[in-house]
């Protein structure tokens, strides 16, 4: 991937910042040794940090779909790729400072116009990248890292430059396939209380509603002491002792009215 993004940025440069000029392209870091042994105006993009965009990193997995006989069908899972930032350093040699300075703003104009890399730029993978690669140019840096610190590394002096910096995406070459495809229409069990148990398939399946085969568990049987012993206090209370609602759990609690009887009177002799 890294080798493509080269290759698209020298294509872009070529074509819309150097204007059909005959300077060079160059990717070597701007040393010393290197800036001595160059005789023609260059411009370089010296790659000198490589770091991972985490606010865009992504975790669900994509189903890729595409089948000889469906098109719909979920054939594998891969990783959504992941996205790097890739910083260049870019400057211009020549003899003139005038020239670098000329050949610095056209370059600004350039990365300026296109945010993304364009399409007929892109080479390699990138061709078929299903995410854009994102250009920003000249922001400020980090704060754990500074553009004098990068010359202080190279060991030379410091020189008007731009920060480069490409976001693409990595594809990771990994991949899950997919379990069969389910072609039945699911089954469920109800079971009630008394252990009966009803399979059907789903109501699409059946047409209708599903129903449960739960039943009400049945009553307790009543006790035939209890019922003897609600009549004989029925007996006592009348015929509507029982008709209002609560008389069962009533006629447990209330007593049976006592019997009195009836004085006899003597007659008089």
């Amino acid at each position: 991937m890294i080798q493509d993004v080269d290759e698209s940025l020298r294509a872009l440069v070529k074509r819309d910042a150097l204007n059909g000029s005959k300077a060079d392209i160059a990717f070597d870091a701007p040393n010393k040794e290197w800036s001595s042994r160059r005789n023609t105006p260059t411009v370089d993009l010296y790659l000198y940090d490589i770091r991972e965009d985490l606010e865009q990193r992504e975790v669900m997995w994509e189903d890729i779909r595409g089948d000889a006989s469906n098109s719909r069908l979920v054939t594998e899972r891969r990783p959504p790729p992941r996205r790097f930032k890739l910083s260049y350093l870019v400057t211009a040699w020549t003899q003139r400072p005038e020239d670098e300075h000329r050949l610095l703003s056209s370059l600004l104009a350039c990365f300026l116009r296109h945010p993304t890399m364009p399409a007929d730029a892109l080479s390699g993978v990138l061709a078929d990248a299903r995410q854009p690669i994102l250009l920003n140019i000249a922001l400020p840096p980090p704060q754990d890292r500074s553009i004098s610190d990068v010359w202080s590394a190279l060991g030379g002096e410091l020189k008007a430059s731009l920060d480069l910096v490409v976001n693409a995406p990595f594809e990771v070459k990994v991949a899950i396939p997919a379990g069969p495809p389910v072609l039945e229409e699911p089954r469920f069990t109800f079971a009630g209380p008394d252990g009966e148990a009803e399979e059907g398939a789903t109501p699409a399946a059946r047409g209708g509603r599903a129903r449960c085969a739960c039943r009400r568990p049945p009553r307790a049987a009543a006790d035939p002491r209890r019922r003897t012993h609600l009549r004989r206090q029925a007996s006592f209370r009348g015929p509507d002792a029982l008709s209002h609602p609560g008389a069962e759990r009533d006629a447990d609690v209330v007593p049976a009215p006592s019997m009195k009887t009836p004085r006899r009177h003597r007659s008089a002799a």
